[in-house]
């Protein structure tokens, strides 16, 4: 608790990097010591949750972009959750982040009280808890004073920790409490875990074979002429989408992708309520549902594939965006969960709430480390380099991992695009607990060739804005 309140108070502040995985490491230890007295030591589902979450806090270490570091924030917290109470259960993972943020006060309590019952005990916790005391205080007063005296020494120092004036003391004294209250409710629940799994969703009423089965045949049949419609005209190539339905490749990909996302979707949902609703006289009954919905789910498979090939094709005409990027991600996961559907048909389902939870943190974990404003700068160029068309006013508007691609641009359209960058990360980095890798290497580029164009040229020189 004392190390993750001390360096909350130290390393956040300046930004988030590195510094969230140095906060949260000694949290997990402490929750890890404290579990025992719930009984038993974590499982491996546990470890590999806590193992995960903190594998995610890579991300903001890596990434200067924002949205990828959120997702993988709010990932890390909802694996830490898993870890803490040990979920197996639908109902389990979607309700355990509450008892993280029940535990907030709870855990203030029970912190208090532990240290009040063992703070003057010459034995246990009452010894750690004062030499951590004195040896900060120490550190504190003697660190101050042989900075005072040696340039060098506090130069060193700086290096190493923050510098904290007094107009933020207050702020820094906040992120003290935050750090050790977060720390006392990780510890909190995971000595004393809300059992989550204890609550029982009651089946849904089973149906008769035919108004259960005919429904779903009707649908199955549907998709298949769908998907017989989109491997003759999709992957025939432009002739073939030109000559069947009179649109050009671009405006018949930004026609259907929405729609067969939503069809995706309302396809999980439609398995959720066949499956509550399943009928479950017998072996005959089982196999029915098997051959069903395992119909349902390698057709809705042709649709992701679909869905993906109709973005692939509208990212060709007007170039990649994050909007484009996240919605392909989203479709890319939604075939994952219906293939561990179909697993979950051969071989059972009790793992199948983990393995849904866990694709969803390795597919933040991946999209944080694919870098996707790189990406999206990477094929925007190629995309230059090939037709001649650039969203100038879009490059902009992305953050540092864009500048190592947008340096291939020629000037001086690279200029253009890399001033904003530059001038939004300010002519000083922060400290190397708060920047990121694709700050730093951002900041190496912009130095070795700074960005030369006046702002009159780029106005000029402002490419064919083919985004819509």
């Amino acid at each position: 608790m004392f190390a993750t309140a001390v360096l909350s108070m130290l390393l956040l502040g300046d930004g988030l990097a590195i510094n969230l995985l140095l906060i949260a490491v000694p949290a997990a230890l402490a929750a890890y010591f404290a579990s025992p007295t719930a009984g038993s030591r974590p499982d491996a589902w546990s470890l590999t949750w806590a193992v995960g979450g903190l594998g995610l806090l890579i991300v903001p270490a890596l990434r200067d972009a924002g949205w990828p570091s959120f997702l993988a924030i709010v990932s890390a917290v909802a694996l830490g959750s898993l870890a803490l109470h040990g979920c197996r259960t639908w109902l389990g993972i979607v309700l355990s982040p509450i008892g993280l943020f029940d535990a907030v006060w709870k855990g203030t309590v029970w912190g208090w009280r532990g240290m009040r019952e063992r703070g003057g005990s010459a034995r246990g916790a009452g010894p750690a808890m004062r030499a951590v005391a004195m040896t900060a205080a120490l550190l504190l007063v003697f660190g101050a004073l042989f900075a005072g005296a040696d340039a060098a020494f506090a130069d060193l120092l700086s290096d190493l920790i923050p510098e904290i004036s007094l107009a933020w003391v207050p702020l820094h004294l906040l992120f003290l409490v935050v750090g050790a209250v977060g720390a006392l409710a990780a510890a909190h629940v995971a000595a004393s875990p809300l059992r989550w799994d204890r609550l029982v969703v009651k089946p849904g009423r089973a149906r008769g074979r035919m108004e259960w089965a005919l429904p779903l045949i009707v649908l199955n049949a549907l998709f298949g002429a769908f998907n017989a419609v989109q491997l003759a005209v999709l992957f025939g190539g432009y002739d073939t989408v030109r000559d069947r339905t009179g649109l050009s490749y671009s405006a018949y990909a930004r026609q259907g992708f929405w729609q067969l996302l939503l069809a995706t979707l309302l396809t999980l949902l439609v398995i959720v309520f066949a499956l509550r609703w399943a009928p479950r006289g017998g072996a005959r009954d089982r196999s029915l549902v098997r051959a069903v919905l395992g119909t349902l789910c390698a057709l809705t498979l042709v649709v992701v594939a679909s869905a993906v090939r109709r973005m692939d094709m509208y990212v060709e005409a007007y170039g990649l965006t994050r909007l484009r990027i996240s919605v392909v991600a989203v479709e890319l996961w939604l075939g994952v969960i219906i293939l561990l559907i179909m697993a979950a048909g051969i071989w059972g389902a009790r793992w199948l709430p983990r393995a849904v939870a866990a694709s969803a943190a390795a597919g933040v974990l991946a999209f944080g480390l694919l870098s996707p404003d790189a990406m999206i700068a990477e094929r925007n160029v190629h995309r230059y380099e090939d037709t001649g068309k650039f969203d100038l006013d879009y490059a902009r508007q992305l953050s540092a991992d864009a500048i190592p691609a947008l340096d291939k641009l020629p000037e001086p359209q690279r200029s253009c695009a890399i001033k904003s960058i530059a001038d939004g990360l300010g002519p000083k980095g922060g400290p190397w607990y708060a920047m990121s890798l694709g700050e730093s290497r951002a900041r190496r580029i912009i130095e070795e060739r700074p960005p030369s164009a006046h702002w009159g040229l780029c106005a000029e020189e402002r490419a064919d804005v083919s985004y819509r």
